[in-house]
């Protein structure tokens, strides 16, 4: 045993419609609309690092809760999948508040650019904040790192979804004026709201709820059993 502790630097950034917490799907792969790329950073900023990815149709990203850090943190939490009522471990869950905050996302891999001299990694699915600092970057290898028979607890099944999104008339207005800026705006949003990120206690309400996806305010509410557009606007 060692007391050593570990430092690590970011290999690159992530840039991403999601700019708050707020709404980010609980998991990867479930928004496919959501597309994002890394900006490799410093020494990685290089074309050999990336030479033979472009195989791949999936990669794991391991990164940095940036924005849960904390100086303390709890053994048990309370997944938003068993309501927010029930308590498990930390290592029981996949909850950003965690010992060392350290995630892991499988996204599918869009493709590899350059620009200007900077090499970027197109990714389609993730369920990272804007700016979330990437550790590291692997192939997603399908005969080792797929177990169809795997077992999943409390989370066995994908989670139940909104299938019922509607836009008020003038939303829709405001997203057909802004598809040409914002490519496929209006399935983003679609199943965003689809993966009900508000509280599980607050589903009868018809309070209004906002998000920030890009740098537009998207606000909505519950009516019955479907959510509403009611507003797409700069914050």
């Amino acid at each position: 045993m060692s007391d050593k502790t570990y430092h690590f630097d970011p290999v690159g950034w992530v840039h991403s419609p999601y700019k708050e917490k707020f709404a980010i799907p609980r998991q990867p792969g479930l928004v496919t609309a959501a597309q994002s790329h890394i900006t490799l950073s410093n020494s990685c900023n290089r074309e050999e690092i990336l030479r033979g990815l472009e195989g791949f149709s999936h990669i794991w990203l391991v990164f940095v809760f940036h924005e849960a850090l904390r100086e303390d943190w709890k053994p048990m939490v309370r997944p938003p999948r068993l309501g927010g009522n029930q308590k498990v471990g930390v290592f029981a869950s996949r909850s950003p508040f965690r010992p060392n905050p350290i995630g892991l996302s499988v996204v599918t891999l869009e493709g590899i650019t350059q620009e200007k001299g900077q090499w970027q990694v197109h990714i389609g699915g993730g369920d990272l904040l804007d700016k979330t600092p990437i550790l590291d970057i692997k192939p997603y290898i399908p005969y080792a790192d797929s177990h169809p028979q795997a077992s999943g607890n409390y989370a066995e099944l994908a989670p139940e979804t909104c299938t019922t999104i509607e836009f008020s008339p003038q939303a829709l207005e405001q997203v057909r004026a802004l598809e040409t800026a914002y490519p496929a705006l209006e399935t983003l949003i679609q199943q965003v709201l689809s993966q009900q990120p508000e509280p599980a206690f607050h589903k009868a309400s018809d309070r209004i709820y906002g998000m920030t996806l890009y740098d537009l305010n998207i606000q909505w509410q519950r009516q019955d059993d479907k959510l509403i557009v009611t507003d797409i606007g700069k914050p």
